[in-house]
Order: structure tokens, then C-alpha cells, then sequence
């Protein structure tokens, strides 16, 4: 996990563009190199090391007039070392990147398994090959002008640079559902690399997309043996790991697979899932640790978080996030998380019964059942939903949200991990779980309760009662942290504003 900043025809020079890359020393605190190319191509990283801790492994990475900078992690490495006959010189996942694309050029995306944002520069013929991992784990914005473009895994380095206005329909997107989509960000000239893409040359092109349409359900067993899969291969490390545990199905389910030294939770004094964590704990044997969060901890924190991005905060719970990773980082480098889940079996059951039920995707009661606060922007729930694919309005649904929605997720999770200079791995966010559960009924997600397929699953490795438990959001108290109980603003909609404010106020807007 690392972070990189790469400039194809730079108006800047080598000075500027390192200055920008030290923006980003917090995902790669271990190792920093840069090296502009004779033909005026840029390529900078900042090392995390976490596979193959040797200096040969620094980046960027050269064989044979080959040269890589890469962020993420390609579990299945070893894997493809044996099954494509790879000579390496290294046991990084790097390396094996480097082995495929020099067999197979663009064809060797659909063998990786993994989480990837990466720029491979061929100094044989001058081609510049971009890629971004299938369903957007890893980040990578951009900048074009002309034919000068910059790239890179956070928006603050591109910003230093271009100085670009904001964007006014990408602020409006934030304030109607907490992100945006589509490409956009809050910069009208800085934009979201799509995931499930690759760039050759000037020329962007999809290699992956999510097909919904209806098919038939999955044996438990072959999901159960996926998942187990999922979980192992994401151990693969040269530094510790340990796990994310608040006591909710998710959580639990990945420590007991992982059975780690060191799990985490978070919460405030008196709004927590301290004791379902520690119950979820009980049978696990690791070492737990809770992070306890005060409000003036809670807004100092936040106001840190959206100077340091160049952007607003997704929910509040990001905050606990980072604080809990800042703890994690004393004893793990790399953590597993739970997100993807309600993604993959539909955790959201109030929204997707509502769209089992109707004929058509309704702006407004989509935005009854998805959206918080009370700004109305039709037009923006509009963008959302258009062009979306599937026949039924649960098929584009559960694409809105296992494409769209998770990347949301997603984002919150790199920009508070990485920020502590910590890798956070998601094995339910693995392709192949994807491809298998996408387009099953929903008779079989839902059942008679919420996510009943890995409640089955898993009913005999982990407590009855969590199994049990009625699924809760990750608790904050906004109320009181903005002091509301008075107030005719909804705590989301202060929120919201609270993000906004800052975030305009440090650009300067």
C-alpha cells in the first residue's frame, strides 16, 4: 500500500512534483524515490512496505525497461509466479505485476486479484499503461490539460499543482448523498479515475463490469470455501495483522477466519459496542483494544481530516475510523475490514424490500429510503440513477449500490487508514465473491432476515447472540457533538454543513 503521483508531459518541474508526492509521505512513510524520464514522464511513491520488506523492492520498480509505481496489493501473486511460469528476483507482488504485463500487455488485468491503482511505463516503445482495480479499492484521481496529464492517489498533491475552482455540482452531490459519483469530485478539473479501467496511451477503456441479471444461487458450501479464500490470501504479509472487531456480523466473521493477535473497536464513553465487542472476543482469544473518543476529540479530529484531504468527510464514523487506526498502527500495519458485506447480501433491507415491492426507481422514495438530511436535489438523485444496469428496479439497485455506494465506502476507509500509514484489507470485496452473489434472488439474500446466508454460514464459529443481533449503524452522537437538542437541523444536515464549512474555508471558497 503506498502512494503515487505520476505527470505525463508535467508543466512543473522535478522539484514541484516532489513537493507534491510529500503530501502523501503518510501512505509511505518507509521509502520515498522519483525519476523524470528523459521523455518528460514522472513517476513518484511513497513505500508502505508490507510484502518483501527489502530495498529491492522499492519503487519505482525497473526490469528490463520496464518501470512500475503501484498502490495496493495483488494477493494472488504467488499464485501467478507458478501458474504463468514467472522469473523473479524479488517475492513482491510488484514484481509479478511488472512478469504480467510484459507477457500479456493489457490482458494480464483479468488475472490479478486484488486491490490496485498502478502506472507501467514500456521505455521500448513509450507506451503508458494505467490501470485501477475492478470495483475501486484503491483511489486514483486525475488531471488533463491538453496533452499534459498528472495522476495520483489523493487529490491534495494534483490540487497543489493545478489550483483547480470548486465544483459546484460535485458539492451538491455531497450534500444530497455524502459522496460523488461518476467521476466527479468537489474540483471541476481534478477527476475520479474509474474503477474496472485501464488508460493506454490517451485512451481509456472498461475491462470489468458487474453483471446483475438473474441467476441461480450459489451452494453455501462454495461460498463458505470463497470467503475462507478470500480471508487467507489477504494474510499474506511480511508485518502483522490484525482486524477490525466492533461485534457485528461482519467483523466477526473475518476475525474468526483470520484468528489474529490484535483486534479493535472504537466508541464514545457512553455510545458503544464495547460489550459486544468484547463478547465477539470471547471465544477469539485475541488481544482486544477499545479507543474511547470524546466530542472535542471527535471535531478537532474531523477538521484534521478534511485539511489534510483537500476534502469533506463521507459519515461521521470516519473519524472514529482513523482515530481507532491511529491505536491500530502501534501493533499492525495491515488490518481487515468488514466493508462489502451489506453490499454483497443486501444489509440494507429496508431499501431493497422497497425495491422488490415497486415497478420503478422513484427519485423520491429512493431518496426517502437512502438518502439523510433534508436538502432536496432531484437532479442529483437523477444522475445517480441514470443509465443504471439491469430489468427489475432491485438489479439496478444492488448495481447503485455495489458499485457506487461501496466505493463511498471505500474511500472512507483509504483516506482514514492510509492516513495512519495503515493497509485496510476487505475480503468481502473480493471479484469473485462479487461475480458469485451478483443477480440471486432475493428470496435467498434476505430470507427471514438480514444478510441469512453467512448468518448460515457461519452459525456454528461464532456466538448465537451476534447472530441474533439486529443490525445497528456505527454509532455517533451528533446530537450532542453539535449540541442540537434545541435545534430544528437534523444532526446530518449540521453535519454535513460542518464539512462543508471547513473544507471551504481552508480553499479558500
Amino acid at each position: 500500500m503506498c502512494g503515487i503521483l505520476c505527470g505525463i508531459n508535467p508543466s512543473y518541474s522535478k522539484i514541484e512534483l516532489n513537493k507534491s508526492l510529500h503530501l502523501m509521505d503518510h501512505r509511505g512513510p518507509d521509502y520515498q524515490a522519483d525519476f523524470l524520464f528523459p521523455n518528460k514522464l514522472y513517476m513518484g511513491h511513497n513505500r508502505l512496505s508490507i510484502i518483501d520488506l527489502n530495498p529491492r523492492s522499492h519503487q519505482p520498480f525497473s526490469s528490463d525497461k520496464f518501470h512500475i509505481v503501484f498502490n495496493g496489493e495483488v494477493y494472488n501473486y504467488k499464485e501467478l509466479i507458478k501458474e504463468h511460469h514467472l522469473i523473479v528476483h524479488t517475492s513482491s507482488d510488484t514484481e509479478v505485476i511488472l512478469e504480467m504485463y510484459k507477457k500479456y500487455k493489457v490482458n494480464c488485468l483479468k488475472y490479478f486479484n486484488g486491490m490496485f491503482a498502478f502506472v507501467i511505463y514500456d521505455e521500448n516503445n513509450n507506451d503508458i499503461f494505467i490501470a485501477r482495480d475492478r470495483l475501486g479499492i484503491k483511489p486514483l484521481y486525475f488531471y488533463n490539460s491538453t496533452n499534459e496529464w498528472l495522476f495520483a492517489s489523493e487529490i491534495a498533491p494534483l490540487q497543489r499543482l493545478v489550483n483547480s475552482k470548486v465544483d459546484e455540482f460535485g458539492v451538491r452531490q455531497y450534500r444530497k448523498i455524502r459522496m460523488t459519483i461518476k467521476g466527479y469530485t468537489l474540483f471541476s478539473d481534478i477527476k475520479f479515475f474509474p474503477s474496472g479501467h485501464y488508460w493506454l496511451n490517451g485512451k481509456l477503456k472498461k475491462y470489468w463490469d458487474l453483471d446483475v441479471s438473474s441467476k441461480t444461487c450459489p451452494r453455501d458450501e462454495d461460498i463458505k470455501i470463497l470467503i475462507e479464500d478470500a480471508v487467507n490470501i489477504r494474510k499474506r504479509s511480511d508485518v502483522s495483522v490484525g482486524s477490525y472487531l466492533s461485534g457485528g456480523l461482519d467483523s466477526t466473521i473475518l476475525s474468526y477466519l483470520l484468528k489474529p493477535e490484535d483486534t479493535w473497536t472504537v466508541g464514545f464513553e457512553n455510545l458503544n459496542e464495547f460489550a459486544w465487542g468484547k463478547l465477539a472476543n470471547s471465544n477469539l482469544k485475541s488481544e482486544h483494544h477499545q479507543t474511547i473518543v470524546d466530542n472535542e476529540k471527535f471535531l478537532t479530529t474531523a477538521r484534521h481530516m478534511i485539511d489534510k484531504r483537500l476534502e469533506p468527510l463521507s459519515v461521521p464514523n470516519e473519524v472514529l475510523i482513523f482515530l481507532m487506526t491511529m491505536e491500530v498502527k502501534r501493533k499492525n500495519t495491515v488490518v481487515l475490514s468488514g466493508e462489502g458485506a451489506d453490499e454483497l447480501f443486501w444489509g440494507y433491507d429496508r431499501i431493497f424490500k422497497w425495491a422488490n415491492r415497486t415497478n420503478n426507481l422513484d427519485v423520491d422514495e429512493f431518496d426517502n429510503y437512502y438518502c439523510y438530511g433534508s436538502n432536496k436535489d432531484n437532479e442529483v438523485l437523477d444522475f445517480a440513477l441514470e443509465g443504471l444496469p439491469g430489468e427489475t428496479p432491485l438489479e439496478k439497485l444492488g448495481y447503485y449500490f455495489q458499485i457506487f455506494h461501496l466505493q463511498g465506502l471505500l474511500r472512507r476507509l483509504d483516506n482514514s487508514t492510509m492516513l495512519c500509514s495503515v493497509e485496510a484489507r476487505v475480503p468481502f470485496v473480493d471479484h469473485r465473491l462479487v461475480e458469485m452473489i451478483a443477480g440471486t434472488s432475493f428470496d435467498w439474500k434476505m430470507g427471514h432476515s438480514f444478510k441469512e446466508p453467512l448468518k448460515r454460514i457461519f452459525k456454528e464459529i461464532i456466538p448465537n447472540e451476534i447472530i441474533n443481533r439486529k443490525k445497528i449503524g456505527f454509532p455517533v452522537p451528533l446530537d450532542e457533538i453539535f449540541d442540537l437538542p434545541i435545534s430544528n437541523e437534523s444532526s446530518m444536515d449540521r453535519w454535513l454543513l460542518f464539512n462543508l464549512e471547513n473544507f471551504r474555508n481552508f480553499n479558500n471558497y
